[in-house]
Formats: structure tokens, C-alpha cells, sequence
């Protein structure tokens, strides 16, 4: 497979399937050939972005980081698949703009199956009010307004979801398979 260095970058609630679309697709860059890197917003956050809280101020750091090493890995050549809510638009739109090759993922799935899905109650906490700074219960998440992407995860399958993605980076030139 040919390609060029582009961030994928999957954003959305917590639970809605960022991780396991990512991993899928990590592995059918990787079997095709392709050097590609994650970057997990929960792994960043325990190495990039240690001591960050979750303050908007903190959050929007952490998507900057992110973004900074997305936009040097995908400059030389490297397809970056981004897992991260990023909850905030304006953040997103910033880092999209310093990239330059970028995807736009929105992992949608609304609140009550995100809740019914959480096997450590979270969303039944937060949104008990015992759990503060939760996205998209009682601290905002802006969802993308024109993703390139949109995949619903309470309707599709994660091939389904895959092969949409899939379909888009190769119409972009991105891929050649």
C-alpha cells in the first residue's frame, strides 16, 4: 500500500467506541503495509500529559499536545490514528488547521446507551451528580459540526463503521487500497 502522512482523529464521548474503531484500523494500516502510531487520549494523558486536570484550560493542552506531535509524525510520513473525546470544537478546528492532512471522525452514540453500555458506572454516577468534570454530562462535549466522517455506533457495526472510514481516506487519496 502507498500513502501519505495524515491524522485520523476519532472524537466523541467516553464509551462511544473511539478505542475499538482504532484499534481496527490501526490493524488494517498495519497489515497493509502502512507506518502508522496511535495516540490514545488516555495513554497521552498518563505520559505527554501528566499532572493536567480536567479544566478546560487543561483539556484543550492536552488536545494541543497531541495535536503538535500528530501534525510532526504525519509531516514525515507517519499515519496517525488519534483516539481522544477532545470535547471542545474550537480546539479541534485549531488542530485541524495546523495539520493540515486531517480527518475528522465523530464516534456518535447518545447518552443512554453510553450509559447502559458503561461496565464501571460511570454515567450512572455523573449523572447521579457524584462524579464532576464528566463529559457530556456536567462539562460540555461539542460534537463536530461537519466531520469528514460521521459513524453511529448504536447503529452500525464496528466493520460497518471501519469500512466508511476506510472509504474516505482512500476518496481523499490518502490510502491506495
Amino acid at each position: 500500500m502507498t500513502h501519505t502522512g495524515f491524522t485520523l482523529w476519532l472524537t466523541g464521548m467516553s464509551g462511544a467506541g473511539k478505542s475499538t474503531i482504532s484499534d481496527k484500523i490501526i490493524e488494517r494500516l498495519r497489515t497493509a503495509g502502512a507506518k502508522v502510531e496511535l495516540l490514545d487520549g488516555d495513554i497521552v494523558r498518563t505520559n505527554l500529559s501528566q499532572g493536567l486536570g480536567f479544566s478546560r484550560e487543561d483539556r484543550d493542552t492536552n488536545i494541543r499536545r497531541i495535536g503538535f506531535v500528530s501534525e510532526l509524525l504525519s509531516r514525515n510520513g507517519v499515519i496517525v490514528v488519534v483516539a481522544a473525546i477532545s470535547p471542545y470544537r474550537e480546539t479541534r478546528e485549531e488542530v485541524k488547521a495546523k495539520i493540515g492532512n486531517f480527518v475528522e471522525v465523530f464516534v456518535n452514540c447518545p447518552v443512554e446507551v453510553l450509559a447502559a453500555r458503561d461496565v464501571k458506572g460511570l454515567y450512572k454516577k455523573a449523572l447521579a451528580g457524584e462524579v464532576g468534570n464528566f463529559t457530556g454530562i456536567s462539562d460540555p462535549y461539542e460534537p463536530p459540526l461537519h466531520p469528514d466522517v460521521e459513524v453511529r455506533t448504536d447503529r452500525e457495526t464496528v466493520d460497518e463503521s471501519l469500512d466508511r472510514i476506510w472509504a474516505e481516506l482512500r476518496r481523499r487519496g490518502f490510502i491506495s487500497q
